[in-house]
């Protein structure tokens, strides 16, 4: 629960979830990957963002290393979508320690 936590307390990593929810309305069209069903490319996250590479690489691996997020890779580009049980139990768990 203590790598949840962490991955909610940053304002990006939030916006990144909060992106994900409902793709087709925060990002373009992809070429490869359709963004609903594969997720969003990293490519398209990080410059939403407004960050380097690298660090929208350690938020993605935040996200992921809490579960709240999943990756997928195709061809040589990884595609990031929100993994909707998990955070569903989580939002039980926050709601249940309250």
């Amino acid at each position: 629960m203590l790598e949840v936590l962490k991955a909610l307390a940053n304002d990006k990593r939030l916006l990144i979830l909060e992106w994900l929810k409902e793709p087709t309305a925060h990002f373009p069209p992809q070429r490869d990957g359709d963004l609903v069903d594969d997720g969003v490319c990293a490519l398209f996250i990080t410059e939403k963002l407004g960050v380097s590479a690298p660090t929208a690489g350690e938020h993605l691996k935040v996200l992921s290393g809490a579960g709240l997020i999943r990756g997928k890779k195709i061809k040589q580009w990884v595609f990031y979508k929100r993994d909707e049980e998990r955070i569903a139990q989580v939002k039980r768990m926050l709601h249940d320690d309250w």
